[in-house]
């Protein structure tokens, strides 16, 4: 196909089926062509930017791919978390550089993934505290901020430093206490201080962990497994 042929057909799948991202294979399989042959057209396309290559294997249209797109064709079992999450939900203030994805699978060398999208980190979970909203890629405001406060807590840091909090009193405090229950104790304890009106300083002991920092504004930490 030529490079409006290819725009036509994207077009057309996003807005037949809403299906806004492709494998090599696929565009292959719709081209008539090999695996092979597809990959040069592709570089060239891209070059173009007729398309936009989202992550090894994985295209679209420019700028119709959103990151609850692209996460689940990287790994079905991730949920993005944490501060993105809160970001979505207009609960922090700050967009932060990293996308943070829990799993229960191990993502190895390809745990962290550059993408036009942003920098998205796969974190492996085994314990209850890994749970797949369900109806959405994204978690609810309430699991992020439980996350959020975990994997602060992880690396010694109170989260109310890391972030400007906002709209903590739209959040639904039954499901709060029920998703709470997940977590170690000192991980609820935090979270009520948070959403507490004039709320003191952290005074929970950390969960043990060790800090790494990004030219001391972004953070993050090995997450290969939860240890």
């Amino acid at each position: 196909m030529k490079a409006f042929e290819w725009q036509q057909f994207l077009q057309d799948q996003r807005e037949r089926h809403s299906k806004v991202l492709f494998t090599a294979t696929e565009l292959a399989n719709a081209d008539g062509g090999s695996t092979g042959s597809i990959r040069v057209a592709l570089q060239r396309l891209v070059a173009r930017g007729v398309i936009q290559r989202y992550a090894d294997g994985r295209y679209g249209l420019p700028g119709a791919v959103r990151i609850e797109d692209l996460v689940p064709s990287l790994d079905r079992a991730a949920y993005v978390t944490g501060m993105y999450a809160l970001y979505r939900h207009h609960i922090v203030t700050q967009r932060p550089s990293e996308i943070r994805c829990f799993t229960n699978r191990r993502h190895n060398r390809s745990r962290v993934r550059t993408t036009p999208l942003g920098r998205i980190v796969f974190v492996c979970l085994t314990s209850a505290i890994y749970a797949p909203p369900g109806d959405s890629v994204i978690a609810a405001p309430e699991q992020a901020l439980c996350d959020f406060v975990y994997e602060c807590r992880r690396q010694r840091l109170p989260p109310d430093a890391l972030v400007t909090f906002r709209n903590l009193d739209g959040l639904d405090r039954n499901r709060l206490t029920a998703v709470g229950s997940r977590y170690p104790k000192t991980i609820a304890s935090e979270v009520a201080r948070l959403i507490t009106p004039g709320r003191g300083p952290c005074t929970t002991p950390p969960i043990a962990g060790t800090v790494t920092t990004d030219r001391g504004k972004q953070w993050a930490y090995d997450s290969g497994g939860e240890g």
